[in-house]
C-alpha cells in the first residue's frame, strides 16, 4: 500500500508541470512585407499578436537587430484572450533591401520568438503604392 502511494504521488508529481497556466503569443503574422517604398515614407508598421494561454501574457524587452529598426512593446500584462500590438519603426531615409528581425522577450511557452520586417526602400521617385494611385 505504500508503495502505491509512492507511485501515486510521483505520477502526480510528473503531470503538475503541465496542469500550470501558461501564457502563449500567437502573432496575426511573423513578418511584415513593406513592399517597395519611397525614401522617406512612412516606415511605421504594426505586428498584431493574442495571447491565446490562459495565464496573462508579459513582454519583457523587445529587441531589434539594427538601430535603424526601433520597436515599442505594450505597457503592462495582456491578458488570456486578448490581443495587443508591438510597432515597429523602420527608417526608411536608408536606401535598399529592408530585411531586419525583431525580437520578441515574454514569459509565453515560447520565450523568445522572432517577427520580421522586410521589403525595399528606393531612391527616389513614389512607390510602387503611390504610382498606382
Amino acid at each position: 500500500m505504500k508503495n502505491l502511494l509512492i507511485i501515486l504521488l510521483l505520477a502526480f508529481v510528473g503531470f503538475a508541470p503541465r496542469l500550470q497556466a501558461q501564457a502563449e503569443i500567437t502573432f496575426k503574422s511573423d513578418t511584415i512585407d513593406y513592399g517597395e517604398i519611397a525614401k522617406g515614407s512612412d516606415g511605421i508598421r504594426v505586428f498584431e499578436f493574442t495571447n491565446t494561454g490562459d495565464a496573462p501574457l508579459i513582454i519583457s524587452e523587445v529587441k531589434s537587430s539594427c538601430g535603424c529598426t526601433v520597436p515599442k512593446k505594450p505597457d503592462g500584462p495582456i491578458g488570456p484572450g486578448e490581443s495587443n500590438t508591438i510597432q515597429v519603426k523602420y527608417d526608411t531615409n536608408r536606401v535598399g533591401p529592408i530585411r531586419k528581425t525583431i525580437t520578441v522577450y515574454s514569459n509565453a511557452t515560447e520565450p523568445i520568438y522572432s517577427i520580421k520586417i522586410k521589403g525595399k526602400v528606393l531612391s527616389g521617385g513614389k512607390s510602387v503604392l503611390e504610382k498606382t494611385k
